[in-house]
C-alpha cells in the first residue's frame, strides 16, 4: 500500500491496480485468516475511500463486490465471519451468472443484500474466450476457423447467436467485417475450464477477400506518401496492420474481444499470399498470441547467397528504389553494404565474415537501411533457403514464419524432409550432413522421461522409425505417455542438437492424428519448424475436459455409490502409473492361491499391462469411477482421487510406499499453518476412509499414525513388496532382472537412489561424481542411478545406467550389491538383505532443518554417513571393510526398522484380508 499511495490521483492507475496486483493480493489476504483480513481492512479501506466511484463501478464484478463490502460492512463481520471468503470462493466460478430481462448479473452470495447494479456484468466481465483452430487460404480467400464464447454462458444452438470477425486498422481507415457464420465446435466444451456449460455452437468460420485489404492499403499508402513528400522525403511503401476482433451477441449478452490463442501446428504458421508483385497479405501472431493481418510490401528481397572462403556474401534487391548509400544490419550489429543502382532498383551486396558468424549462438534477422529511408526487413521471396557446412558447423540463411531472412550458425542439425505413417510406425526421413557415424534420436517428455531410437544413415540421408504405441522400456513395450515429446540427438562432443523440419516440407506436412489402442498420436511442427510428437488418450466425448469430469464426479459417481457392491478388488499404484510395490505383491499372492474373484487394475496412460487375467481400467474413465464406487476391496499405496469417498461396507487398504525417514503428512511445517492448507483437509478426508494401514515395524506404527492422524486398524505385517528380497527363488529372479537390465553376470552392482528435495525439485544434476566412481571402481562394477519420481529426471552419462523409469524398485534392490542413498525409505527396505548401505548426506543439515527427519541418521544409520562424493567413492572402494565396521549397527537397525521383512509379509496380509 505504500507503493500504491493514496487513491484518487489517477483513474487509469487506480483501475490497473484494483484489477491487477492489488486486487489479487486482496483475494489472497482474504483466504489467509482473521489477522490478515484485519490488516487488509486497515490498509485498503482508506485507499478505496479516495478512488472515484466510476472506477469501482467498471471493475470486474467480483472485485467490485469485495470493494463494496470492505467499504460498507462492519469489521467484525468481515474479519471474524466468512463473508469475504465466501464471495472470493464463489467469484472463482464464472458459471454463476443469471439473466434478468435483457441483462446479465453475477449470482454471488449475499446478492439479495446488495444493490442489483453492483452485480450487473459490465464490459470488464464480458471478455470472450477465443481460440483459433486453423487459418488457411481457400479459393483466393483467407479462412479463419475457431470458437469464441463468454465463460459461464452456454451456447447450445444457432438461435440468438451471432458473431462477426472485424479487422481494425489505423483509426481513420474503415474496419473490415469478415463474412462470419457460427458452426458446431464441441471441442470448445471439452476444453472449457468451467463445468456445467455447453459451448458446442460457439464455433465460427470467417472469410476475408484480399480486395478489402488492397484498397484500404492503397488509400493509406497514398496518404502516407503525401505526408512524406510534404516533409520533402521520398515516398516509401509501408505495411498496414489490422488487429482481429470478434464481436458477438449470445443470449442477450454482447461482447467484443481480440482473437487470441491458437492450436499448435499449422495454425501457428499461417501462410502468406502474394497479392501482386512485391505485395503480400500475411496473417501473423503477436507476442501475446493475438491475431493480426498485415498488408506488407517486400521492400528488400534476397536474391543470392554465396560462400567464398571466409566470406559469406548476400545479394539483395531493392525494387523501385534507386539508392547509392546506406548500410545493413544483422540483428543489432551494423554492417557495411555496397549499394549499386541497377535497372529500376538497387542492388545491395552484404559481406559477412564466416569466422565471426561461427562464434554466434543465436540466429539474427537481416535488415537494410537505405539512406533517408526507414529500415527494411530483407525477405526471402522466391529464393531457396541455403545451408552451408563449415567443418562440424553450418551457416544457414533461412526464412522465418513471416518470410523474413534469418542468418545463423550452429552445430549441423538433422532436417526432417518427410514424416510418413506406415501403419502404427512413424517414419522420419531427412538430411544430416554431419560426419558419418552412429547417432541416436532422443524423444524427451517435459517430465524428463526419455527414449532413445537408433538413426539409420546413408550418406547425408537419415531414417528414424518410431513406434509410439510400443516403445521399449527395459524389455516391455509401453506407449508414449500423454503430452508433448521433443526430438534431439546428442553429438559426440556432448552437445544436444535439436531436429528441425525442412521449411519446404511444411505446406504438405501431415499433422493429422492417428489412433492406436485407444491413444491418439500426432506428428506436429510447432513454433514454425520444431518437430514434436503429441500424445493424448482417446476419451469418449462425455469424459473430456472439465465438463466431462464434472458430470462423472458430481452425477455418475454418486449414483454408482448407491448400487450394490460387487465382490471385486481394485488395485492402484501411484495413481495407476506402476505395476509394482506392495499392491502388486498382494495381487500376485492372491493369484497364486487361485483367488478367482474379480481383480481390477487402474492404469494411467497405458503405463503397463498387469499379469494374470485382471480387468484393466483406464484412470479417469467412467469405468474407473464405477470400480471405486462398487468394489468391495480397494488396495492402494498412496492417496486415492480427491473425488473418492469410501462407503461403509467397503474395505480400503493403505499399504503406503515405505517407512518414512523424512517428515511427512501432518509433521511437515506447512501442514501446521493456520488456517490449514487445502492439502491438510484433503488428507484428513482421505484418511477417514481407510480401514487398514500396513506397517513395516513397531517403530513405524506410531510415526504413521501421527503423520496421517490415523486412528484405525494397523497391521504390522512388514511390507509385502520386500518379500522378493528374501524369497527362496531370489537368485533366479535376480538373474532375470539382470538380463532385463543388460547387466553382465559377475559384476558388482552399485545403486544410487536418492530421495527428492522439496526446495530443489527441478535440479536434474546427479550429485554423486559418477566419473570418479567409474574410474575408482573399474570395469567390474555396474553403476545404476535411480532418481525419485518427484525430482527432475537425472542427466546420467553413459558411464552409468539410468534406471529411474524401471517399474519396480524391489527388483532393482534384488540385484543391488551396495546401496548408496540419503534420506530415502529405501534404506529400510534394503536392510533385510544384509548388504552394505552407504549414506551420501551432502545436505544433511539443510534437509533436516527444511524437511525434518524421524531418525538421527549419524547415530542410527547402518552404514557411514558421508558429506562429499570423494568420501563416498573411497567407501565404495573398500566396501567390505566399511560393512564389517558397521555390522553391529546394521543388526540393530534391521531389528528396529525391518523385523517383519522375513519373506512372509504378503501371506500375513492376504490371510488377514481374505481368510
Amino acid at each position: 500500500m505504500r507503493a500504491v499511495g493514496p487513491g484518487g490521483r489517477d483513474a487509469a492507475f487506480d483501475t490497473e491496480v484494483l484489477s491487477g496486483s492489488l486486487g489479487s493480493r486482496i483475494d489472497l489476504a482474504v483466504k489467509r485468516g482473521a489477522a490478515r483480513r484485519r490488516e487488509l481492512l486497515e490498509l485498503v479501506r482508506p485507499y478505496l475511500a479516495g478512488v472515484d466511484a466510476r472506477v469501482k463501478r467498471d471493475l470486474p464484478v467480483a472485485r467490485r463486490v469485495i470493494c463494496h463490502l470492505i467499504e460498507h460492512r462492519p469489521d467484525e463481520e468481515l474479519v471474524e465471519g466468512e463473508t469475504l471468503t465466501t464471495v472470493v470462493a464463489a467469484a472463482a466460478e464464472p458459471s454463476k451468472r443469471i439473466r434478468k430481462g435483457l441483462r446479465w448479473y453475477a449470482d454471488l452470495p449475499f446478492g439479495d443484500q446488495l444493490p442489483s447494479d453492483l452485480l450487473r456484468l459490465r464490459r470488464s466481465d464480458l471478455v470472450p474466450v477465443t481460440h483459433i483452430d486453423d487459418i488457411v487460404w481457400a479459393d483466393g480467400k483467407l479462412r479463419v476457423t475457431g470458437f469464441a464464447y463468454l465463460a459461464g454462458l452456454s451456447v447450445r444452438s444457432r438461435r440468438f447467436n451471432w458473431a462477426t470477425v472485424v479487422l481494425r486498422g489505423p483509426r481513420w481507415l474503415p474496419p473490415i467485417r469478415m463474412r462470419t457464420r457460427r458452426v458446431l465446435a464441441p471441442e470448445a466444451t471439452h476444453g472449457a475450464r468451467e463445468p456445467g456449460c455447453n459451448y458446442d455452437w460457439s464455433g465460427f468460420t470467417a472469410e476475408l477477400s484480399p480486395w478489402s485489404l488492397r484498397w484500404r492499403g492503397a488509400v493509406r499508402g497514398a496518404v502516407s506518401a503525401v505526408r512524406r513528400r510534404m516533409r520533402h522525403r521520398p515516398s516509401v511503401p509501408d505495411a498496414t496492420t489490422w488487429r482481429a476482433e470478434i464481436v458477438f451477441w449470445s443470449r442477450g449478452a454482447r461482447a467484443t474481444g481480440l482473437l487470441r490463442g491458437f492450436s499448435i501446428g499449422r495454425a501457428e504458421r499461417p501462410a502468406g499470399r502474394r497479392l501482386k508483385p512485391g505485395w503480400w497479405a500475411r496473417p501473423v501472431w503477436t507476442s501475446d498470441r493475438a491475431l493480426q493481418i498485415v498488408l506488407q510490401p517486400n521492400r528488400a528481397e534476397l536474391k543470392g547467397v554465396s560462400v567464398d572462403g571466409e566470406r559469406l556474401e548476400l545479394t539483395i534487391s531493392l525494387p523501385g528504389r534507386t539508392v547509392t548509400k546506406g548500410h545493413a544490419r544483422l540483428g543489432g550489429h551494423r554492417i557495411a553494404a555496397d549499394f549499386t543502382p541497377s535497372g529500376d532498383g538497387t542492388r545491395v551486396v552484404v559481406g559477412l565474415a564466416v569466422p565471426a558468424l561461427l562464434q554466434e549462438k543465436d540466429g539474427r534477422r537481416l535488415w537494410v537501411e537505405p539512406k533517408g529511408d526507414p529500415a527494411a526487413s530483407v525477405m526471402l521471396a522466391d529464393l531457396v533457403e541455403t545451408r552451408t557446412t563449415v567443418g562440424d558447423r553450418e551457416i544457414t540463411v533461412l526464412g522465418d514464419r513471416r518470410d523474413r531472412v534469418v542468418v545463423s550458425a550452429h552445430r549441423i542439425r538433422p532436417v526432417i524432409t518427410s514424416a510418413v505413417w506406415e501403419g502404427p510406425e512413424l517414419v522420419l526421413r531427412g538430411d544430416y550432413p554431419d560426419a558419418a557415424g552412429p547417432r541416436t534420436l532422443t524423444l524427451r517428455h517435459r517430465s524428463g522421461l526419455s527414449y532413445w531410437i537408433p538413426m539409420e544413415r546413408s550418406g547425408d540421408a537419415f531414417t528414424v522409425r518410431v513406434r509410439p504405441a510400443g516403445m521399449d522400456r527395459f524389455g516391455d513395450a509401453v506407449p508414449l505417455a500423454s503430452g508433448t515429446w521433443n526430438m534431439s540427438l546428442r553429438h559426440p562432443s556432448g552437445e544436444i542438437v535439436p531436429l528441425r523440419v525442412d521449411h519446404a516440407a511444411l505446406p504438405g506436412f501431415d499433422e493429422d492424428p492417428r489412433t492406436f489402442d485407444g491413444r491418439t498420436y500426432r506428428m506436429i511442427s510447432t513454433r514454425f519448424d520444431v518437430p514434436v510428437v503429441t500424445v493424448d488418450e482417446d476419451r469418449p466425448a462425455d469424459e473430456r475436459g472439465v465438463a466431462g469430469t464434472h458430470v462423472l464426479r458430481r452425477v455418475f459417481y454418486p449414483a454408482q455409490r448407491t448400487e450394490p457392491l460387487t465382490d471385486a478388488t481394485v488395485y492402484v499404484v501411484n495413481d495407476g502409473r506402476l505395476y509394482a510395490d506392495s499392491v502388486r505383491a498382494i495381487y500376485e499372492e492372491r493369484l497364486r492361491r487361485g483367488d478367482d474373484r474379480e481383480h481390477i487394475w487402474i492404469v494411467k496412460d497405458g503405463a503397463f499391462v498387469p499379469q494374470g487375467g485382471a480387468t484393466v481400467v483406464r484412470a479417469g474413465s467412467r469405468e474407473h469411477h464405477a470400480a471405486l464406487a462398487r468394489s468391495r476391496h480397494i488396495i492402494a499405496n498412496t492417496f486415492l482421487p480427491t473425488w473418492f469417498r469410501a462407503r461403509e461396507d467397503q474395505v480400503v487398504v493403505q499399504t503406503w510406499h515405505g517407512t518414512p525417514a523424512k517428515h511427512m503428512g501432518n509433521d511437515q511445517p506447512h501442514m501446521q499453518r493456520d488456517p490449514r492448507p487445502p492439502i491438510w483437509h484433503r488428507q484428513a478426508a482421505e484418511v477417514r476412509g481407510w480401514d487398514l494401514l500396513l506397517s513395516q515395524s513397531p517403530w513405524a506404527t506410531p510415526v504413521l499414525r501421527k503423520a496421517f492422524g490415523y486412528k484405525g486398524e494397523v497391521l504390522e505385517s512388514g511390507l509385502p513388496r520386500n518379500d522378493v528380497l528374501t524369497s527362496p527363488d531370489r537368485e533366479a529372479l535376480a538373474a532375470a532382472v539382470r538380463a532385463r537390465l543388460g547387466l553382465a553376470p559377475g559384476k558388482r552392482v552399485i545403486l544410487y537412489a536418492p530421495t527428492w528435495r522439496d526446495y530443489d525439485r527441478k535440479n536434474a544434476m546427479v550429485k554423486l561424481d559418477l566419473a570418479k566412481a567409474r574410474e575408482a571402481l573399474g570395469a567390474d562394477h555396474e553403476i545404476l542411478v535411480r532418481a525419485h519420481p518427484m525430482q527432475a529426471m537425472p542427466a546420467v552419462p553413459d558411464i552409468a545406467r539410468d534406471v529411474t523409469t524401471y517399474p519396480d524398485i524391489a527388483e532393482l534392490l534384488l540385484v543391488t550389491d551396495v546401496l548408496v542413498t540419503d534420506y530415502s525409505s529405501v534404506m529400510f527396505d534394503f536392510a533385510c538383505t544384509g548388504r552394505p548401505i552407504v549414506f551420501y548426506g551432502y545436505d544433511l543439515a539443510k534437509y533436516s532443518s527444511k524437511r525434518g527427519l524421524y531418525i538421527d541418521l549419524p547415530e542410527q544409520a547402518p552404514g557411514p554417513v558421508l558429506s562429499t562424493s570423494a568420501e563416498v567413492v573411497d567407501a565404495l572402494r573398500s566396501i567390505d571393510e566399511v560393512a564389517a565396521a558397521h555390522a553391529d549397527r546394521y543388526d540393530a537397525f534391521r531389528a528396529t526398522f525391518a523385523p517383519k521383512d522375513d519373506g512372509k509379509a504378503t501371506a500375513r496380509v492376504v490371510d488377514h484380508l481374505f481368510p
